[in-house]
């Protein structure tokens, strides 16, 4: 928070006043999840202090965020790449949001430099579950099919679809653990950018290069 002025430490302080919540355990829960101070004192009370608890409400919150928000027309966005330091694989994603107020914001730009590197990382195949192909789906099925050998015919049905889920959990973007920080996931981390901006964020697409 460096080069903020002197009245910014004064607001500050003030909204932790009179409360047991000590002013560095908001400070370090809004720099790792970088919602709002008041928001992070918040939790933190309701938790009772407890920093992962505080965590755990903040999710929440920023998902019921999310689904208020999810109707909500994109109309800006960045486009932003990144390149491996090998120069053999790189991603551009598309990170869409409502206005270009937003979109311009440093802290916008840096969510879409971040979720760029992870493609690079983690080799998404897919955005989310719903556009996984049928084809994909039967293709893997028929894969699968033996290990349901032993098990009763009549779960059948669910067993299959829990080890669809278990095989392409690894494959969609929103359901991968965020490389930079494993404790969440990228569809967390669009969550708390919504509840953060205050507007329905998104990744629209992506691509993902590779020389190998």
């Amino acid at each position: 928070m460096a080069q903020l002025g002197s009245s910014y430490y004064i607001k500050y302080n003030a909204l932790i006043y009179m409360s047991d919540i000590k002013t560095e355990d908001v400070k370090a829960l809004r720099e790792q999840t970088g919602v709002s101070i008041m928001q992070c004192k918040k939790a933190l009370e309701e938790a009772g202090g407890d920093a992962e608890k505080a965590i755990t409400i903040l999710q929440k919150k920023s998902k019921e965020t999310a689904a208020k928000k999810a109707d909500r027309a994109l109309g800006a966005g960045v486009v932003q790449a990144y390149i491996h330091n090998t120069n053999t694989v790189g991603a551009m994603v598309e990170l869409s949001c409502e206005t270009d107020f937003v979109a311009n914001n440093e802290e916008f730009k840096q969510l879409a430099y971040d979720i760029a590197m992870h493609i690079t990382a983690e080799n998404p195949q897919y955005v989310r579950k719903d556009e996984i192909a049928e084809e994909d789906r039967v293709k893997i099925e028929e894969v699968l099919k033996p290990e349901l050998e032993g098990t009763p015919e009549e779960k059948h049905d669910q067993i299959m679809q829990g080890k669809l889920d278990a095989h392409f959990r690894g494959s969609v973007l929103m359901e991968q653990p965020f490389v930079k920080d494993p404790e969440q996931t990228i569809a967390n981390l669009i969550e708390s950018a919504i509840q953060k901006f205050g507007e329905n964020i998104d990744v629209t697409r992506f691509t993902r290069f590779s020389i190998k």
